[in-house]
């Protein structure tokens, strides 16, 4: 089926434009009913692709749209041959004639039996359907509600296996956070278009396996709604992946200088600087103490090395005019005159990524920093883990996607907020969400590899932020090879296979996708 991806990247969509998708296609013709059938065709198709007739289901439906969803689920099920039971979440004194617009049609076309949530029988059903709320939930879950996710989420852990309609119920559609308890499903059918809670954590923990469905809405709507997250993955960057010119030189393909440490700190420098010729880097310098030279050196021959002996010196190392990007911060040193070269640094017009020292020492005058970066030609990638966020903007709040989008608006560079689930945010509030990170990549020097990564690409001529969404999403890949036990040695040498295995191609169409014209 075409347009589950879409051109330039898979779009996120928050709650309030799915709703807006939602609106913009009843407006265009389409009844809300069609839509609402094809949702519940949609999942049912996907517990069908596992169970069979006679199979136990119970559709836990709450009172909006999703529990809509859910009757059409019901009636679809039961008209396949399996036992179906409807547990009804509503509040006291609240009767299916009190449903309103398409939930009330969808609770009208279902013929069988519903009971009250409190008399259902958790214990027996193979499957249970979460259709209790959507995305859109907008406040905790409390009381009886709460009571009921409890019900499901017992009955997962005895052997039932959950289907979210949309996305667990409790779960924040925009930010992933749990709001007062969650449903922990083993699958979630939504439909046009992932949302950020899919992905952001915890969100993406209590969804399990996402299945995308079309239920009749148009990509065109795309274009009103002007979607600003994006999942982070090939289609976001293809356009930009490096490749060689059959006349390449080193210099052509692109040059990078990285500023490292005294000879006990230079580790990071070292995988950084691996990680940088791997992503394409035709040249990397790492400008480093004297008494750096030797440790480096018995590391890779490939790597250039230029002694530097105090600051000035290390400022001429970023003067050179075929310099196309620089990397200051692992393993550099805190001292006031790394603070002082740091503020040279900053005066340059390379692009920079800044990790580690180089954060820390920026969040003793963020401001200076921040109004340097506004003033350079060159673009700055800063690299923070939480902590180091913390410093450096102690004063935002929210969601991991709303501190990222904040935090770059503040400083002008682009922000890649390193975690499970990396974000990656520009000034004017575009974002990328990774998901292919694994726990192989949580080893000291990691952090060193990918921005060794982002420096590497940058020199390649990446606009920024593909060069440090791209580098997120080749982490991500490379920790997967690695695996468990590896570390950040073996990270390194795993990004050989990722990157010169080229840009992914798109995936074939998904032929188990159901067909939205057999039901509209």
């Amino acid at each position: 089926m075409r347009g589950l991806s879409d051109a330039g990247g898979e779009a996120l969509l928050e709650p309030v434009e799915m709703a807006m998708a939602d609106r913009l296609t009843i407006e265009g013709g389409v009844a809300g009913i069609k839509l609402m059938e094809n949702a519940g065709y949609g999942v049912a198709d996907v517990i069908c692709r596992r169970y069979s007739q006679g199979t136990r289901v119970l559709i836990v439906c709450g009172v909006g749209n999703n529990g809509g969803d859910g009757f059409v689920v019901a009636r679809v099920l039961k008209l396949r041959g399996f036992i179906v039971e409807v547990a009804l979440a509503f509040p006291d004194g609240f009767a299916r004639a009190d449903l309103k617009g398409d939930a009330r049609l969808a609770s009208d076309a279902y013929r069988g039996d519903a009971r009250p949530v409190a008399e259902a029988d958790f214990s027996r059903p193979t499957v249970i359907v979460d259709a209790l709320y959507g995305a859109g939930l907008s406040r905790d879950v409390t009381g009886a509600d709460a009571a009921t996710v409890a019900a499901i989420n017992a009955a997962h852990r005895a052997g039932a296996r959950v289907y979210a309609v949309d996305l667990p119920s409790g779960i924040d559609g925009r930010t992933g956070a749990v709001r007062g308890v969650a449903v922990e499903a083993d699958e979630s059918v939504t439909f046009f278009r992932r949302k950020p809670g899919h992905i952001l954590l915890p969100g993406r923990l209590h969804a399990g396996s996402v299945k995308l469905i079309d239920i009749g809405i148009r990509p065109a709507v795309l274009a009103t709604i002007a979607p600003s997250a994006f999942a982070n993955g090939p289609d976001l960057w293809r356009s930009v992946w490096p490749r060689l010119a059959a006349d390449a030189h080193k210099f052509s393909r692109g040059a990078a200088v990285l500023a490292s440490g005294p000879a006990h700190a230079c580790g990071a420098i070292k995988l950084a600087a691996e990680a940088a010729l791997r992503a394409g880097a035709g040249i990397v310098t790492i400008a480093c103490p004297p008494d750096a030279v030797t440790a480096i050196a018995s590391h890779r021959a490939a790597p250039v090395i230029r002694p530097v002996d105090d600051g000035p010196a290390l400022l001429a190392a970023f003067d050179d005019p075929r310099l196309r990007a620089g990397l200051i911060g692992p393993g550099f040193g805190l001292g006031d005159a790394h603070a002082a070269t740091l503020a040279g640094v900053l005066a340059k017009a390379v692009p920079l990524v800044l990790d580690a020292d180089a954060l820390t020492l920026a969040a003793r005058d963020a401001a200076a920093v921040f109004a340097a970066i506004a003033g350079r030609a060159g673009a700055v990638v800063m690299t923070p883990h939480e902590g180091e966020f913390a410093r450096l903007f102690p004063d935002i709040t929210g969601s991991r996607l709303d501190r990222a989008r904040q935090a770059a608006a503040r400083s002008g560079a682009i922000v890649l907020l390193k975690g499970p689930d990396t974000v990656i945010a520009d000034p004017t509030g575009r974002a990328a969400l990774n998901e292919n990170a694994t726990a192989a990549l949580a080893t000291a020097g990691s952090g060193d590899i990918l921005a060794g990564i982002i420096t590497g690409l940058l020199s390649t001529g990446v606009p920024a932020f593909e060069a440090a969404a791209m580098a997120a999403w080749l982490h991500g890949e490379a920790g997967r090879r690695a695996g468990p036990g590896s570390i950040a040695d073996d990270i390194a040498a795993e990004l050989r296979p990722v990157i010169a295995a080229g840009c992914p191609e798109p995936p074939v169409e998904d032929e188990d996708l159901p067909d939205v014209d057999a039901f509209t």
